[in-house]
């Protein structure tokens, strides 16, 4: 019985694989509109799938992205300035890129812009800095989506949204989590929504990777601005060593998590834009796989214990 069980398992992942290693044919007549090119994942992205043919329409924030993603292209690729934030901008590519696909449409819509900070503990927070994260994060992700939403129904295509592991779990405080959670309950509702229509929504959570958001000089200085700006009280409750102890407990932590190669997120990328059947979700990171993923299953008071734990400690602390 348990060997009939492994023979059953295996030629499960022999037709996974099978599946799974099937590509979409005339990448050249399939266009790709992906945001926040200007660096990391989604300047990756541009260039790889640029390579394998597709057509791709690299949405940049600054011009020197733009420059520097055209000098490493080729002529098929198409470099704008957008602003996920700014519905103007996002309407106004939007009305290009339709010019642009024609009856074809629009394959595959990759929402990779993202940033960072703020980000800090949620009672060191206003509501401005709650604001300026969802803006991009996601409600640019939505805008952007929409704006394009009628291309990608005629291609039959794809909607690629890139979110976060910690959209399933909350290690720390502050707007990062809650608009990466936002993101994953966007891509559940409008997976259901267009799958009568032909048209696959997939979901991208990365843990740990050497970009902008895990850049631990940008980290700290954002919370050092945090800091010097809470009133004393606040300060005092939390202790004058925390923020030296939370840097180096950063430190430790995100030397030990954060994987260099970005290639892994990519190929993530690149397989739900152009597999025949893409997976609904991918968890690229080993650190998603072992640790953030299961702590998600597990009953609230072990998660809670586990980062209360493995926090700095609070000197007005009740614990």
């Amino acid at each position: 019985m348990f060997v009939y069980i492994l023979v059953l398992l295996a030629l499960w992942f022999v037709y996974r694989w099978f599946q799974e290693s099937k590509r979409v044919a005339d990448n050249g007549d399939k266009h790709v509109y992906i945001t926040g090119c200007d660096t990391g994942f989604g300047h990756l992205l541009a260039k790889h799938l640029d390579k394998l043919g597709f057509r791709v329409i690299a949405g940049c924030y600054t011009e020197k992205g733009e420059d520097e993603l055209k000098k490493a292209s080729s002529d098929r690729l198409t470099t704008l300035h957008v602003d996920v934030s700014d519905s103007a901008s996002v309407r106004q590519t939007a009305a290009f890129i339709d010019s642009l696909v024609g009856q074809k449409g629009l394959w595959a819509v990759v929402n990779n812009a993202g940033i960072g900070v703020p980000s800090g503990p949620t009672e060191w927070m206003t509501i401005e800095d709650y604001k300026s994260m969802l803006a991009v994060n996601l409600v640019g992700v939505i805008d952007v989506t929409l704006s394009v939403l009628p291309l990608i129904k005629k291609a039959r295509g794809r909607v690629v949204n890139v979110a976060s592991v910690f959209g399933r779990i909350t290690p720390f405080g502050g707007p990062y989590c809650v608009s990466k959670y936002g993101v994953e309950a966007f891509n559940d509702s409008l997976r259901l929504n267009m799958a009568p229509f032909g048209v696959k929504v997939l979901c991208i959570e990365p843990g740990f990777f050497k970009t902008n958001v895990t850049n631990t000089e940008i980290l700290e200085n954002n919370l050092t601005k945090l800091w010097d700006r809470l009133p004393q009280h606040v300060k005092d409750d939390y202790g004058a060593d925390f923020l030296e102890r939370g840097f180096k407990m950063m430190s430790e932590r995100f030397r030990v998590l954060t994987d260099g190669d970005l290639m892994k997120v990519v190929g993530c990328m690149e397989h739900a834009v152009a597999a025949v059947h893409p997976r609904t979700r991918y968890s690229p990171g080993w650190d998603a796989k072992l640790i953030w993923l299961p702590l998600s299953y597990m009953p609230t008071f072990i998660t809670d214990s586990f980062f209360l734990k493995s926090s700095p400690r609070i000197k007005a602390s009740v614990l």
